[in-house]
């Protein structure tokens, strides 16, 4: 796989991380749990090993796991 499907976009000044899957918007994320879950509704691997492949998750801004405001 060339990029990451999974896009888990820098915290919001309010905290909270949006979640986009080619483009769509799954939700906003409060923890690893929320991601996990909009992956599961997506059809998608919900394991929490996934969101530390950089082959399907890619982290922008800020640290990975880390959702409170910018």
């Amino acid at each position: 796989m060339a990029t990451a499907r999974i896009i888990v976009h820098p915290p919001l000044g309010t905290g909270g991380r949006r979640v986009t899957v080619r483009g769509r918007i799954l939700g906003l994320a409060y923890s690893d749990g929320d991601v996990l879950e909009f992956l599961r509704r997506a059809g998608l691997p919900d394991t929490e090993e996934l969101l530390d492949n950089p082959s399907w998750v890619k982290w922008r801004g800020g640290r990975p796991h880390h959702y409170e405001a910018a």
